[in-house]
């Protein structure tokens, strides 16, 4: 419970839940949700962990999380918040409500030992302040079928493929999904009830493209990749025009993943492959035979936040030994702030309060769009965002925080 300017927050009662979510649609300038998106979004709520703003009668502001498990460099699994369903009133702009959320979340996050949370933002701007730094980014692109082709590994020809209706093989392909988050920073292990998402089809959001598909990969009998699609037919005056719109492919070795796409590349009457969501290394960009033609696009997309600093860079491993003192600044969780020694190497970490010397000097955003290897230390120094306070510390710690493979959070929240 809390109050500002004369709201009240509170967590949010069950027979509310109608009410909040319609709320938070409002607030994304959205009509109704399709009924299928709706039913899933109730069946994932965590009442406990959303949260109303109500001024009077009037229900003003609305924040949530989900309790999930993230991969960090090193392959082990933190406990992180998905903070999700963030929306204030129009009316309610500039009061203070999403800080009194954020505040009462965070405070909240850090009871449960959740050391990290993460979000994806509607808008980049909002977070920072916040304490939360972009960590991962998404590469979409247009691929153009007709003059780009694809140099495959050996051993493609072998895969088979076929159509499978999409709830048919739903645990197949989850376990696909499972193997692989393990891999990669940034992925989420599925909770229960989220399976389902991979099936949400309303025909409102597909603009004129067909139902849901789904083709199955298979080595030796056994599934090891899959691709979710649908398919837009178009016609030019000069003939077939349509695109390939794919939802989300996932396959366990490289063989699978180029079979994929190659069927991608093939489909009768399809111009175009359009993907919208994939790390920012993806085995594409290495089989086309023209990076030009597939129009490239990087947004950002996943933004971390380290609720307890010491907690977060002990869960870690580090690329090369690291020896080095951080002086943090964390106006918002001031429980973080002040001097860190992060000791690690690829077998494992420590991070714990000092009182030596600062060798680097950050804020916790910083820290937060470092600690999953996909942004640099020594990029956010280039913007004066990161301060060496001993000569070859920044290189050190650069190195030592990479990450092998891109972060990459496929798993919308």
């Amino acid at each position: 419970m809390g109050t500002v300017h004369g709201t009240e927050l509170r967590v949010l009662r069950e027979d509310e839940w109608d009410r909040w979510y319609d709320t938070l649609y409002r607030g994304f300038g959205a009509g109704p949700a399709p009924a299928e998106e709706r039913e899933l979004a109730r069946a994932v709520t965590e009442f406990d962990r959303s949260l109303a703003v109500w001024d009077g009668a009037a229900l003003v502001g609305t924040a949530g999380a989900f309790s999930f498990r993230m991969t960090v460099p090193g392959g082990a699994a933190v406990r992180a918040a998905g903070v999700t369903m963030v929306s204030v009133a129009a009316t309610h702009r500039r009061r203070g409500v999403l800080t009194s959320m954020m505040r009462r979340q965070l405070d909240d996050v850090r009871a449960l030992g959740e050391p990290v949370a993460v979000l994806t933002a509607s808008e980049p701007a909002i977070y920072g302040r916040f304490g939360y730094g972009a960590a991962t980014f998404r590469l979409s692109a247009e691929i153009d079928t007709n003059r780009v082709t694809l140099a495959l590994p050996a051993g493609t020809e072998e895969v088979r493929l076929r159509y499978v209706a999409p709830a048919d093989v739903l645990d197949a392909c989850e376990a696909v999904y499972a193997a692989l988050v393990p891999r990669r920073p940034g992925m989420l292990a599925r909770q229960p009830h989220w399976e389902r998402d991979a099936l949400v089809d309303p025909e409102s959001e597909r603009d004129g493209a067909s139902p849901l598909q789904c083709v199955v990969a298979e080595r030796d009998g056994e599934i090891t990749g899959y691709v979710r699609f649908r398919t837009k037919g178009q016609w030019s005056p000069s003939g077939a025009d349509g695109t390939v719109q794919v939802k989300d492919m996932a396959g366990l070795d490289p063989v699978t993943e180029a079979a994929l796409w190659r069927f991608l590349f093939g489909i009768d009457l399809m111009t175009t492959v359009s993907v919208g969501s994939r790390p920012v290394d993806d085995a594409w960009r290495h089989l086309v035979s023209d990076t030009r033609r597939c129009r490239p696009r990087l947004r950002d997309d996943a933004y971390v936040r380290l609720v307890d600093v010491g907690a977060a860079l002990s869960a870690r491993t580090y690329q090369a030994p690291v020896d080095v003192v951080f002086e943090v600044e964390d106006d918002f969780c001031p429980w973080n702030a002040g001097r860190w020694r992060l000791t690690g190497d690829p077998k494992g970490a420590s991070c714990e309060r000092t009182t030596d010397a600062a060798d680097l000097a950050l804020s916790v955003r910083e820290l937060g769009s470092a600690y999953l290897g996909g942004m640099t230390l020594l990029s956010l120094a280039s913007a004066g965002r990161v301060r060496e306070l001993r000569p070859g510390a920044l290189t050190e710690a650069s190195v030592a925080f990479g990450s092998p493979v891109a972060p990459w959070l496929p798993h919308g929240f």
